[in-house]
């Protein structure tokens, strides 16, 4: 999958580093910022125990 979005990218080598390097950066930020805050709400793992009195 990787191999064919490398190869469908336009432009010289130097082009398509640099477009993929944008393109991956963009997903981690949309990740990061919408997905996982969003997921986060379902996931049972993140109510904490420490600190908290019997």
């Amino acid at each position: 999958m990787y191999g064919w979005i490398f190869r469908t990218l336009p432009g010289p080598l130097w082009l398509r580093i640099i477009t993929s390097v944008l393109l991956l950066a963009a997903a981690v930020l949309v990740l990061m910022d919408y997905v996982f805050p969003w997921l986060s709400q379902y996931n049972p793992l993140t109510d904490s125990t420490i600190g908290s009195n019997p």
